[in-house]
């Protein structure tokens, strides 16, 4: 049987594994629902969004329930000509100071010194600004959700049978940062246009979690772009798609099982992000059912 035989069967079995398109896009609309409802019936000035493998479309056995929740009068902004005055009063204003952070993290101070209840007791004074300390407010939000959740990194973790879930409180920012402006400037033939607008006018989120290298490691916070993310992944065709699902199911049974006993130093977010290079940067010429193998060997050399 030759290579682009076998990459045919491969896709086939793969389809069942993972799910027809139509089967994918149902799920997605789903989860879109259920968030859509949940916000609107939300009375505390709670936002909330689902992330990872199930907002993608998968089912599979490792695919908890993940969600970044945040408070909508509490605001980032990456300086103060971002700032609406006339609502000012309204919100929680915060601004991202990068310059002592590694990249991808960053401070989160509070320039006029006015707290809001989500940023109360967790503050910290660092070279004089008043900053939200990323460990403090996970610590408290951990406090404050269930008896039976576990700290995993910027996400409290626990089981809701039969789904497990890492849900992780953060901050919104409507504003796209300067410091990834860069990526702009890649995307020439992937994402689409109108994704790629509709990826910088949405913004990003912060997670409490810092980088272990950096100065503020209990302080810092980490700049999270799942809903970007998540709207690569519903850009990728078909094949790219089930390659992508290819590596997860290659990883989960494959390269983790057999260092079951030590450190796992992959995770299914490596496997995303090789294949959101893998595409943007040309390196497979066609993604078709014919070629899925090699397109999954090259991403995973």
């Amino acid at each position: 049987m030759d290579l682009p035989t076998r990459s045919e069967s491969v896709y086939a079995a793969l389809c069942r594994r993972i799910g027809t398109t139509e089967q994918v896009v149902n799920r997605r609309k789903i989860v879109d629902v259920s968030v859509q409802m949940i916000n609107k019936l939300s009375l505390i000035g709670r936002r909330g969004m689902n992330i990872g493998s199930r907002r993608e479309g998968f089912r599979l056995e490792e695919s908890d329930m993940d969600h970044i929740f945040w408070h909508i009068r509490d605001r980032v902004f990456w300086d103060f000509s971002q700032i609406d005055y006339t609502k000012a009063t309204r919100q929680t204003i915060i601004l991202s100071n990068t310059s002592e952070s590694p990249p991808g993290y960053t401070l989160l101070w509070l320039p006029f010194e006015r707290r809001s209840r989500n940023a109360d007791s967790v503050c910290v004074r660092i070279n004089g600004l008043l900053c939200i300390s990323s460990a403090k407010y996970r610590n408290r939000m951990l406090s404050l959700i269930s008896s039976n959740s576990i700290e995993n990194g910027p996400y409290c973790s626990g089981n809701h049978v039969p789904l497990g879930y890492d849900h992780a409180h953060g901050f919104f920012c409507g504003f796209w940062p300067p410091s990834a402006s860069s990526s702009i400037d890649r995307c020439h033939s992937w994402p689409p246009k109108d994704v790629l607008i509709e990826i910088i006018q949405y913004g990003c989120h912060f997670v409490a979690i810092g980088n272990n290298a950096g100065n503020h490691e209990d302080n810092e916070w980490r700049i999270s772009f799942s809903q970007a993310e998540f709207k690569l992944v519903h850009a990728m065709n078909r094949t790219q798609f089930l390659t992508y699902g290819l590596l997860k199911l290659f990883l989960k049974e494959s390269i983790n099982k057999e260092s079951e006993k030590a450190e796992k130093v992959l995770s299914s977010y490596h496997m995303k992000t090789v294949i959101f290079w893998a595409i943007q940067q040309n390196i497979i010429s066609d993604w078709c059912p014919q070629n899925l193998l090699t397109c999954f060997w090259v991403c995973f050399k």
